[in-house]
């Protein structure tokens, strides 16, 4: 069952001063900080830990090889002591934060197998005879590292989508200054400024139309895919694009009042508003840690005290405690897959913004598509051709295109495109002239061609009251009717139509075949939105929705239990995109929307969205399988380091431990790369089981 839907909605109000470059700036500068600074330990710490491999005794006699020379492990210690304390420097900084707040996340881990490892391996150098671990904490310390910095790469998208919308405004406008005028800087304008808005410029700052008529490209900001017509008392949005006429505008809002300052507003909102779910990782390691701790200590405790083995070994069951329990491969078990899962889906033309995105949406109840520029291209077609008066369908396209072969109108590329796709030569146009807000009029083989609406019918005293049941059906269709007149005389009319991607339709199938609830989202009409939803068999449209509306939608959604994602293009879905639980951009839309979007579609083919699901299922399971060996086999590896079987001659070495858990690292690694083997392209499945 359909339903429509006007979400009331309502815009977030913006602090005076958010939305300017310096403060989209500072909105992501903690993120970028983050990101170099791991980019940077990362390739410090892994040109360290060559030479450490190298050097280090355990991996020469590993390899068959030697290498010794006077200072060999001075130098070894020195080089290790920059990767345990420089390198590994974030993490005792995170643990510094998490301990007093009572959490044991993975920067308490890392930091206590680090630690540990370091501290024995330098007493192994300089004070007793024991093996060191360096290699094993340098290679610890570079993965997490590695692990790291993708992370951070992930979470600064939203400050390139403040910044892309702020270059929506241009920066000058023409002012009018009595009889004269000048060229302003946009910052400047005040509330009352009457501006002039000459063909094909962007509208510089929100107002009203004083005086003149055009039609506005509205689609960036609200959706609209047709342009809208704008006369004295109507309002003009910063940012959009206008069309062929000229007008004279007063400014109605600056800074944070204006629409786009709204929309940035949204963003920072949905931003703040949507938590981040705990990491099955960072639980993992919280009790990881725990029990680390317990058995480490409680091992160290009971050798010493109860047995006479002596100090020395019970350190070492201690420190192999801590060095088997050191989360390598846990630190691997996610960013290997997330690394594998993004080349693959990069393969099939997605592209994984947001780490987090790839575990969620296989977990999706709906899915809200945007309209315009999504489910359909964004442009307009001829879909009708009604003739009149004996005219042949051909020479009424022909006549069609001819005359609006001199406009840039969005309805006339549609019409010559559909010209063009039948081979048609259009003949030639004199004496053309285009009325702003109705049309255009040119002499076409000696005859007056008039082509436009109703007004322009009016005002060359065309009849066209024959035609008034078919225009009635065209528009109830969401179509937008064209009137051909000759000599004042109709002789046709014209129906075009926002096209629908024939992608959309297989796409809404198989989404729909796999449990999902699927839904549009759009500012535009009522009937142009019906008329594409019944096309589509959608399960609900939401029409007439204003951007900061669209959010509220997603919302709304979000609030009955569902986990929504939302697939879009446009400024106006930007906070929606952040607001879904998965945000998904088609990726020749705007900058905004790709800024904003966990996951963007670089095929512009909405059938990329089932496979998408694909991905995120197989890239699920094998973060579920990593982590469960990355913490399961701690469950023999822990009471055998501990030392729990060494009355029946079964005793762990600390080199031991560190070749376990390098095993442990492989198997992990080895696993993800299998993921490699999974069908996400290929014709949809009808279960959702299917990877």
């Amino acid at each position: 069952m359909r339903d429509h839907a006007q979400p009331a909605g309502h815009a977030v109000p913006a602090k005076h001063g958010d939305a300017t470059p310096d403060a989209a700036e500072r909105h992501g500068v903690r993120h970028t900080g983050m990101e170099e600074d791991f980019r940077r330990r990362f390739f410090v710490t892994a040109a360290l830990t060559l030479p450490v491999l190298a050097l280090s005794p355990m991996i020469q006699q590993w390899l068959g090889f030697s290498l010794a020379f006077p200072g060999q492990l001075p130098l070894l210690w020195a080089l290790a002591t920059v990767i345990a304390v420089w390198g590994a420097w974030p993490f005792y900084r995170g643990a510094a934060r998490a301990l007093p707040a009572g959490v044991l996340d993975m920067n308490v881990l890392v930091s206590l197998a680090v630690a540990a490892g370091y501290l024995f391996s330098t007493a192994a150098t300089f004070l007793v005879t024991a093996p060191e671990f360096y290699w094993e904490i340098s290679t610890l310390v570079v993965f997490l590292l590695f692990g790291h910095w993708m992370e951070m790469r992930a979470l600064r998208g939203a400050t390139g989508a403040l910044r892309a919308l702020l270059t929506l405004i241009p920066p000058s406008a023409t002012r009018v200054v009595d009889d004269h005028t000048e060229t302003a800087p946009t910052e400047a304008l005040r509330q009352g400024d009457i501006l002039l808005v000459r063909p094909g410029d962007q509208v510089p700052i929100d107002g009203e139309v004083r005086d003149g008529e055009s039609e506005v490209n509205e689609a960036m900001v609200t959706g609209e895919s047709r342009p809208v017509p704008k006369s004295p008392g109507d309002r003009v949005i910063g940012g959009t694009q206008n069309g062929t006429g000229a007008f004279r505008m007063r400014v109605t809002a600056t800074g944070a009042e204006t629409a786009i300052a709204q929309i940035v507003a949204l963003i920072t909102a949905a931003q703040a508003s949507k938590t981040r779910a705990q990491r099955l990782a960072d639980a993992a390691a919280h009790y990881l840690t725990i029990i680390a701790l317990v058995v480490g200590i409680g091992a160290f405790a009971c050798w010493s005290l109860f047995t006479g083995e002596g100090p020395v070994f019970a350190l070492l069951r201690m420190v192999t405690v801590f060095v088997i329990a050191c989360p390598h491969a846990l630190g691997l078990a996610i960013p290997t897959v997330v690394i594998i899962a993004s080349a693959l889906g990069a393969h099939a033309g997605i592209l994984i913004r947001n780490n987090e995105a790839a575990e969620t949406a296989i977990r999706l109840d709906s899915i809200i598509f945007d309209k315009t520029g999504t489910l359909t291209r964004g442009e307009f077609g001829v879909t009708d051709l009604l003739p009149m008066e004996a005219v042949e369908e051909q020479e009424l396209l022909r006549l069609a295109a001819a005359l609006e072969a001199h406009s840039e109108h969005a309805l006339a590329r549609g019409i010559a495109r559909a010209a063009e796709e039948r081979a048609l030569t259009p003949p030639p146009a004199e004496d053309f002239r285009a009325i702003p807000g109705r049309g255009a009029q040119a002499r076409i083989a000696g005859a007056i061609i008039a082509g436009g609406n109703q007004r322009l019918m009016a005002d060359s005293g065309v009849d066209i009251a024959s035609a008034a049941a078919d225009v009635e059906r065209l528009t109830r269709q969401g179509k937008t009717v064209i009137y051909l007149a000759r000599d004042a005389r109709l002789i046709g009319l014209l129906a075009l139509a926002d096209v629908i991607r024939p992608e959309s339709y297989q796409a809404v199938r198989d989404l729909k075949a796999r449990g999902l609830d699927v839904a549009m989202l759009t500012g535009d009409h009522a009937h142009v939105a019906a008329y594409v939803a019944g096309e589509l068999g959608l399960d609900r449209y939401f029409a007439d929705v204003p951007p900061g509306g669209k959010a509220e939608t997603v919302k709304a959604l979000q609030a009955t239990g569902k986990r929504v994602g939302m697939v879009g293009d446009g400024i106006n879905d930007a906070p929606a995109l952040i607001q879904a639980d998965v945000g998904i951009a088609i990726g020749a839309g705007t900058a905004v929307a790709i800024a904003s979007a966990d996951i963007v579609l670089v095929r512009n083919d909405p059938r990329d969205v089932v496979r998408l699901l694909r991905l995120s299922r197989a890239t699920v399971r094998k973060m579920k399988q990593n982590l469960a060996w990355a913490t399961g086999y701690n469950v023999i590896a822990l009471p055998v380091a501990a030392g729990v079987f060494a009355p029946f001659g079964i005793v762990l070495r600390p080199e031991w431990a560190a070749l376990i858990m390098a095993a442990s690292t492989i198997i992990v690694v080895i696993n993800a790369a299998l993921l490699r083997r999974a069908r996400i392209t290929g014709a949809p499945a009808a279960q959702s089981g299917d990877v």
